[in-house]
């Protein structure tokens, strides 16, 4: 069996638990997880764990940039900023005009590029006291999320057509395009809502490369040394390893987090050891 990561091409309509779900009868292969979830709704790039030591990795791609084309309804307003909402058609006030391209464009330039605060829609996973705020919100209880500092690297307009904009968005992690959509309606005047998101980009990794549910196969797998090749690394002998694995320093200079390999897999992370030697030790053991 191999370990590694394989990238997904979602269609829109199934859950992300589903397309787990799915590669998990494909493959025979229960331990599979993946590096961030989409809407239902949403389609494109899912990056999928497979094998228990792909999931152990997981957490050094928690923060990876995001990439999508996001389509946006101007003239309306909808409950959960998306096209699953209730949504509801607003009247333009007296005086209102129609924006032109280069108003959108500077909008985007002025409000939606560089380090921005944006609130996380209230139909979101996001906890509030404990709880997922899509719950309260489904309860119908009042939900005040705090706004966060959230990175747009790019917001570019693909294509403009009264109501109709199509957006490039390249993001931090964490960023809600369903948010960006609803907060370029409150600056336009006109209200606006998502009506369709397809992520392009996990990081490095593009939905160019990905594969539709149906289509997977082992042959399509990502080894951990190519996924983890960015990374400090070093191969352990048959001691070292069993060192490491009993929780003892082994006398390996390494920066912190160093992936230790053996046998071709990750083996554990390390770290220098604390008492300043040239001595390594392991902060997790795989």
């Amino acid at each position: 069996m191999k370990h590694g990561f394989l990238l997904i091409d979602k269609p829109a309509g199934p859950t992300s638990h589903d397309i787990v779900a799915q590669v998990r009868r494909i493959l025979h292969e229960k331990k599979v997880g993946h590096l961030g979830t989409l809407d239902p709704a949403a389609s494109g790039l899912m990056v999928l764990a497979v094998g228990a030591k792909a999931l152990k990795v997981v957490e050094f791609f928690n923060s990876l940039s995001k990439e999508y084309i996001a389509d946006i309804e101007l003239g309306s307003v909808s409950s959960t900023y998306d096209r699953d909402g209730v949504i509801e058609e607003l009247t333009p006030k007296p005086g209102w005009k129609q924006p032109d391209e280069e108003q959108v464009i500077q909008l985007l330039r002025q409000q939606f590029t560089g380090k921005i605060d944006q609130v996380p829609p209230a139909h979101s996973a996001v906890h509030v006291d404990g709880n997922r705020a899509y719950v309260l919100a489904r309860l119908g209880k009042d939900v005040t999320i705090p706004s966060r500092t959230v990175d747009i690297t790019a917001c570019d307009l693909l294509s403009y057509s009264y109501p109709k904009i199509v957006l490039r968005v390249g993001c931090s992690s964490g960023t809600y395009i369903r948010s960006i959509a609803h907060d370029l309606g409150q600056h336009l005047r006109c209200g606006a809502y998502l009506s369709g998101l397809r992520r392009t980009k996990v990081g490095e990794w593009s939905v160019d490369f990905a594969v539709s549910p149906e289509s997977v196969g082992w042959s399509f797998i990502v080894p951990l040394k190519e996924v983890l090749t960015e990374f400090d690394g070093i191969e352990l002998t048959d001691a070292e390893a069993e060192d490491v694995r009993h929780g003892r320093n082994i006398k390996r200079e390494v920066k912190p987090d160093t992936i230790a390999w053996h046998n071709d897999l990750p083996f554990a992370v390390l770290i220098p050891a604390k008492d300043g030697t040239q001595k390594a030790h392991a902060r997790k053991v795989f």
